[in-house]
């Protein structure tokens, strides 16, 4: 699945954080508006978007998963922990350099962009800590503008990393097949009809994707 997402957890740097504020009205309201939705909440009514890990480390793991079948990118994320000792930062990337990471099986280009994040990092030409205060399309055009993060992996990071309520991953294969799944008895389904069927999620795309993507995988979802 390209784009695909996992269950796979982002090593020891991840923390878990509490419900997000926003999460329980959102699933009331997603079970008003929409009946599959109200089918799926209550299968996971005990599990919520809860684990954050740093910026560097959730922008690493999106990059790693672009355009990747789920199962493939989580090899390739265990290799990359493995070959860091588990513990991710941009020093350590920085140290390894683009070979050693290309030697630990990484694609060239996304080791070239794993490298080129870790300097934006270690160079603070980017700053985690603005983007809790700017808004989705702020952080979004801040990120697209480091080399190797598109649309995709900005999605992600305000999923996982900034915990955003109204996020609608377009671009992501595994929502669109559930919403294919779902919505339309399997058949393939276009951007502009998955969008259509968000327009009664807003402004919980967040909550509504996540429990899509559950839908699809028993493990939840982390970055």
């Amino acid at each position: 699945m390209a784009q695909g997402l996992s269950g796979v957890q982002s090593g020891p740097q991840v923390r878990l954080v509490g419900k997000p504020d926003y999460w329980d009205d959102a699933c009331a309201q997603l079970m008003k508006r929409d009946r599959i939705l109200r089918k799926l909440i209550p299968q996971h009514g005990d599990y919520w978007l809860q684990h954050q890990a740093p910026a560097f480390t959730t922008l690493v793991r999106s990059i790693v998963g672009q355009q990747l079948a789920s199962r493939t990118a989580d090899q390739l994320w265990r290799k990359l922990l493995d070959g860091c000792g588990q513990a991710l930062s941009p020093e350590l990337i920085l140290e390894l350099g683009y070979e050693a990471l290309h030697g630990l099986g990484l694609p060239k280009r996304k080791a070239e962009y794993i490298v080129d994040l870790a300097t934006h990092f270690d160079a603070r030409k980017i700053d985690p800590q603005a983007w809790q205060s700017l808004s989705d399309e702020a952080v979004i055009a801040d990120l697209c503008a480091i080399r190797g993060v598109g649309r995709w992996t900005a999605d992600m990071f305000l999923i996982f990393n900034l915990h955003r309520p109204d996020v609608l991953p377009l671009d992501d294969a595994g929502l669109l097949k559930a919403i294919s799944q779902h919505y339309f008895s399997g058949e393939p389904v276009s951007r502009f009809e998955a969008r259509e069927v968000a327009q009664a999620w807003a402004p919980w795309c967040t909550v509504a994707t996540w429990h899509l993507w559950r839908s699809l995988n028993t493990v939840a979802v982390r970055y």
